[in-house]
């Protein structure tokens, strides 16, 4: 593989800031952003006032821990505009995420805060062994999701010739890559090993690919497919991280010399990792959940926001900025399945409006060679037992949960009292896919 490592000149002054210069700038915006939201933003009054604190009560960023919570329900309580905190004229962009009800969760974008997105997506970028002039593959979805967007906003402001290729299409995708001598890609890890997939098809060596280097997020990935991929494609495989809550992608980059962790992008997002269970702040190197505090959005403040992803945070190393620990799981029991959040409240919601189907269920998570794959196992009704009937009842879920949600899955109509019953919580979710690293 190429060595893509910086050269003197292509950082910026904050990547290799001392940690008292990280540290001072941190406390000054974190007090603009709480002044912002506490005076901007009705549920930050509320919730500040409730919790008996004020922004003037911030001395120290460890002060911040004074501070509540705030959670994805509290956004999608608000829709659409009311966590703004600028005129809704004021907002350049708007981007949604999926919400645990299909209730979509709003963000917006002033002028301001898209420059700020474009800058921390371009860090990224950089860090990842791109260079202005070099060509750029986006295979992440355009529209709504912050993903195809936000690097290309970021691609553009780096200086990247980009193309805007979004996802599907896989022929197509090879075609690009390979005609347009692309230096980079964009894309989930999954479907870039569907990518891989097309190369052979097509009887091509991936290996003899102009690519250099792959950028991954959207959902979680392990070590091993990291290697995977590297080896199939002789380039550096990097993973990048966001959230439309926050910012979306961009918040935080592995270092393409080191690949030991993604740096957070300090100076723009405060991260906090807490005791899931108590919410207490836990010490840096003790794994929990990741929380993060905007210091200088202006139409979207976000204050202590729960990500629910668990992590650590580890010192920097290519960098002087902190580290996060590749994600592992998550607190609570949202799926990431193919880069698409879902819920195993959402399937719920879908059974319960099909005939002949029982609201007793379990999703079964495997991985088909490159693929996860959900397996929805529900119950027929005693009146649709006959193999017609309980065929017809699986195909209208898997159609629901499809046009629905946005997942293809494979749904078995069981014998009633087929599905396992639980004395306790009911054990919704069995992973099967590898956890090794």
């Amino acid at each position: 593989m190429e060595d893509l490592s910086p050269k003197p000149g292509d950082l910026e002054h904050i990547e290799t800031a001392s940690r008292d210069e990280i540290e001072a700038l941190q406390l000054e915006r974190m007090k603009w952003s709480l002044r912002h939201a506490y005076d901007n933003v009705p549920f930050y009054k509320e919730s500040f006032d409730k919790a008996g604190v004020h922004p003037d009560d911030l001395k120290a960023l460890s002060d911040l821990a004074k501070f509540p919570f705030t959670v994805k329900t509290d956004l999608r309580d608000n829709y659409p505009f009311g966590m703004f905190a600028v005129p809704r004229e004021k907002v350049i962009r708007i981007h949604a995420s999926s919400g645990t009800t299909g209730q979509p969760t709003v963000v917006g974008y002033t002028e301001n805060d898209l420059d700020v997105w474009g800058t921390v997506v371009a860090r990224s970028l950089r860090a990842a062994g791109l260079r202005p002039g070099n060509l750029l593959h986006n295979a992440y979805g355009y529209g709504l999701f912050t993903g195809g967007l936000g690097v290309h906003l970021g691609a553009e402001k780096l200086g990247l010739t980009t193309v805007p290729v979004s996802g599907g299409m896989t022929p197509r995708q090879v075609r690009l890559i390979e005609d347009f001598r692309a230096d980079g890609i964009t894309v989930t890890p999954s479907y870039a090993l569907s990518i891989i997939d097309e190369y052979a098809a097509q009887g091509l060596d991936p290996r003899n690919s102009p690519l250099k280097v792959g950028i991954f997020g959207a959902e979680p990935w392990t070590d091993a497919m990291r290697r995977e991929i590297e080896e199939a494609f002789d380039m550096h495989a990097v993973d990048i991280y966001g959230l439309s809550e926050v910012m979306g992608p961009g918040v935080a980059n592995e270092c393409v010399e080191t690949k030991d962790g993604l740096h957070v992008w300090e100076d723009h997002f405060y991260p906090e990792v807490i005791d899931p269970n108590t919410g207490e702040v836990l010490p840096d190197g003790e794994k929990g959940e990741l929380v993060f505090t905007s210091l200088t959005k202006e139409a979207f403040p976000i204050i202590r926001y729960r990500t629910r992803d668990l992590t650590r945070l580890m010192p920097g190393t290519a960098r002087s900025l902190r580290r996060m620990e590749k994600i592992t799981g998550r607190s609570d029991d949202m799926i990431i399945l193919r880069g698409v959040n879902v819920f195993p409240t959402q399937i719920e919601e879908q059974l319960m409006t099909v005939q002949g189907l029982a609201p007793h269920f379990q999703l079964e998570l495997d991985r088909i060679g490159h693929k996860d794959q959900m397996r929805v196992k529900c119950e027929c009704t005693a009146d649709y037992a006959a193999p017609e009937a309980r065929m017809r009842a699986g195909q209208d879920l898997r159609h629901k949960i499809k046009s629905v949600i946005g997942v293809t899955v494979v749904v078995e109509v069981e014998d009633p009292g087929a599905v396992a019953r639980s004395e306790g919580k009911a054990v919704r979710i069995v992973d099967n896919r590898p956890k090794d690293g």
